[in-house]
């Protein structure tokens, strides 16, 4: 699989606002308080579970799974450099809260299932999988023309995805996490530089340089738009 190394590092998706907002949409779906024991499968840097244990005052520090061991991690969760699959085969624990955000996609189609199964018996009785993934009809990330057709075919796995594993569980339901994103255009370009999305990191730097330029030409300098995500959630029970 591809690795992202920027995703989560200086960008609107390492705000103080977003996470709090992310956490807020987790808590309102998913009751949870001190006890909760919880999982993050590509967890990045871990802001979000490191937020999560200080907010609800968690006993158990969560656990985040994450093939990339990246500089400047939370120092509030436990950080598992492994593949998924291996750290739910030999995981003893049940878990209230399972987060795969916006990585799903990482994996192939064949594994998708298998993955979410093995997800769905590793949870507690009450605990749920909630599976985020961009919302292609209300997302308004800034594009270039490539960047934009890169992404449309990223929509339409990612619609294979969700309809795989939607005929697969029948405990599931669909909600929508909006935040509204305001971004210096010169910052926003940095991100571009540095491949923050998966679907540039196959693009070469004249391709880069060349989307760099149709963004100044198409955006102000400070730049609005929504970041909406689709949330996939899976009961353990109903």
């Amino acid at each position: 699989m591809p690795h992202l190394k920027n995703w989560d590092n200086r960008t609107w998706l390492s705000s103080k606002e977003y996470i709090e907002s992310f956490i807020k949409f987790l808590i309102k779906n998913k009751k949870l308080n001190k006890d909760s024991h919880i999982l993050d499968i590509g967890c990045g840097r871990g802001k979000i579970l490191g937020k999560i244990k200080t907010k609800l005052k968690l006993k158990n520090k969560p656990i985040g799974v994450d093939l990339v061991n990246h500089k400047n991690k939370d120092r509030n969760f436990i950080f598992k450099k492994t593949d998924a699959f291996r750290f739910l085969k030999i995981n003893k624990k049940k878990f209230d809260l399972i987060i795969i955000k916006q990585t799903i996609h990482f994996f192939p189609l064949n594994k998708i299932l298998k993955l979410t199964k093995s997800c769905h018996n590793t949870l507690s009785e009450n605990g749920k999988l909630m599976i985020f993934s961009i919302n292609e009809k209300q997302s308004q990330i800034p594009t270039f023309n490539k960047m934009q057709n890169k992404l449309q075919i990223s929509y339409k796995k990612d619609s294979k995805i969700r309809k795989k594993i939607s005929t697969n569980f029948n405990n599931i339901k669909y909600n929508f996490f909006n935040f509204k994103v305001k971004i210096k255009q010169k910052l926003y370009l940095a991100m571009i530089r540095k491949r923050y999305i998966s679907i540039l990191l196959k693009f070469n730097e004249k391709e880069l340089i060349k989307g760099i330029q149709e963004i100044k030409n198409r955006y102000p300098n400070i730049i609005n738009f929504k970041d909406s995500l689709i949330c996939l959630t899976i009961s353990k029970s109903d």
